[in-house]
């Protein structure tokens, strides 16, 4: 598998290279190959909803055990909550600075129908909004479409099985069945990738030249910049303050985690592995047991660094940039929808689109601009989230004394150094069997 995504991520990069070339060599023709990215963009659309339900509910649904421990839970949680809050934070900052989008106005058609949609946004009340969110009947949302309807019904079937318990456990492994399933789905159309980015590609370098590899470029240097900043200027002094752990022995301890999420370009390949090596770190069982599953779902940094500076670039790009108090919404609702990017490639795509429809719809047809480099940020996004969900278990165990700092330290010096054969009969744990473990 790990060698059919290498040559996904070739065909990417060859129809990037393909689309530039085109897009120079005969405008004309890039332009009216815009179709094909604006295809893919529908398929990616067309996963939108059955990807946040599923992954919000179960989510939600399988912190019965980390509310049910209490302290570790809260106290994981809230950190989660409040490191999203700081990498969303970071992400619009440094999205308006670098404004990588600026210049690169597509069409003029493009920004008319950005201000026809703003007009129809005016149009309607901040009632007529919220009622809005609720929808016609429980699964309409989904054959609508309706992304803030689709997440509204994912949360509340999500604390309902929360509050069945173990009772609600064979539903939770019913939807995660069927999140296996969507997400095969999602990988079957990320191989569509290639011609999505060669059509989007050629048309935007036939509409505007040079000026759109200059942007791609920033928005790419921007996005590694701003995840290397954050683990570095963030997580780094956290970890050596709480834990008095120094990052560099931590990352360094995880290098072979870090290779293979390079070679996938999704965190969760690394899952077993970080849980094995938590616990031989010092961690204890609990604490990592509920820790890294629930931060796999709940604490995903770099997605949402992504999520808003590609939010920015797509408006800036089309010509229809965000005004402040679009941002600060923007961002309150990715706070929630990053809980529900998987760290499966294409899955950030996916909800950077159902983010932009339930905001601004206009700007939709813009992911067809992230879709040539969003590989090349993938790994990046893995890597953050990764070195977040790691960071986030020995804070976690430090605060509540779960945590040999002794041991830790034997570790990373290299005295007592991991067996790999120990994860030889390691399977990748699921959410739900933590909720049938916990009883009701």
């Amino acid at each position: 598998m790990r060698d059919r995504t290498r040559y996904l991520y070739l065909a990417v990069i060859l129809a990037v290279v393909a689309g530039v070339a085109v897009g120079f060599a005969a405008p004309e023709l890039g332009k009216e190959l815009k179709p094909l990215g604006t295809a893919f963009v529908a398929l990616i659309k067309m996963m939108i909803s059955p990807i946040i339900f599923c992954t919000i509910v179960l989510g939600v649904g399988s912190v019965t055990k980390a509310a049910k421990v209490g302290r570790v839970g809260g106290l994981a949680l809230g950190y989660f909550l409040a490191m999203s809050t700081v990498a969303l934070g970071i992400g619009l900052v440094v999205g308006n600075l670098l404004d990588p989008g600026a210049g690169l106005h597509l069409t003029d058609a493009a920004r008319q129908a950005a201000v026809a949609e703003a007009a129809k946004g005016g149009e309607s009340s901040t009632v007529d909004f919220l009622l809005g969110i609720i929808p016609t009947t429980l699964v309409s949302a989904f054959t609508e479409g309706q992304v803030l309807q689709t997440l509204l019904v994912a949360l509340l079937a999500g604390f309902a099985l929360q509050a069945m318990g173990s009772r609600g456990a064979p539903i939770l492994r019913g939807v995660e069945h069927i999140q296996r399933l969507v997400f095969r789905i999602l990988a079957m159309i990320m191989w569509a990738a290639p011609v999505g980015a060669f059509g989007a590609i050629a048309a935007v370098v036939g509409s505007t030249g040079i000026k759109a590899l200059e942007s791609l470029a920033v928005i790419m240097v921007g996005f590694y910049a701003t995840c290397a900043l954050f683990v570095g200027l963030v997580l780094g002094p956290l970890l050596w303050l709480v834990a008095r752990v120094g990052l560099w022995s931590l990352l360094r301890y995880l290098g072979r985690e870090f290779l293979l999420i390079l070679s996938t370009s999704s965190s969760e390949s690394a899952l077993p592995r970080l849980i094995a090596k938590m616990e031989h770190l010092g961690v204890s069982k609990p604490v990592v047991g509920i820790t890294v599953p629930t931060g796999y779902s709940f604490n995903l940094d770099g997605t949402a660094i992504y999520l808003t500076m590609a939010t920015l670039f797509v408006a800036s790009a089309t010509g229809a940039p965000l005004a402040v108090g679009e941002q600060v919404s923007l961002l309150l609702f990715m706070i929630i929808a990053s809980k529900g990017a998987a760290g499966v490639t294409g899955a950030g795509l996916a909800t950077l689109a159902g983010g932009l429809q339930s905001h601004r719809p206009d700007l939709v047809d813009g992911v067809g601009l992230i879709v040539g480099i969003d590989r090349f940020m993938s790994e990046a996004r893995a890597l953050t989230n990764f070195a977040g969900n790691a960071v986030a278990t020995v804070l976690v165990g430090t605060w509540t004394g779960e945590f040999d700092r002794a041991r830790a330290g034997e570790v990373l010096a290299g005295r007592l150094p991991f067996d790999e054969a120990t994860l030889l009969d390691e399977e990748q744990r699921s959410p739900v069997k933590d909720v049938e473990m916990s009883g009701v």
